[in-house]
């Protein structure tokens, strides 16, 4: 996974950006993607997530 970030402003609008809860070995992650891009995802410990009322 690349650790580059890419600006908001140079997103095109065709970009889909999907997330889910991934039932690991390890235990629960959120994982998000964007599924038009290759390698364009992360992954990080669903108890290390934000929850929706926190980002309000």
């Amino acid at each position: 996974m690349s650790t580059k970030a890419t600006p908001a402003s140079a997103v095109d609008g065709d970009s889909e950006v999907m997330a889910s809860i991934d039932d690991a070995h390890d235990g629960e992650r959120v994982i998000i993607a964007d599924v038009t891009t290759d390698d364009a995802w992360l992954a990080m410990p669903l108890c290390e997530a934000a929850s929706l009322s926190d980002w309000r």
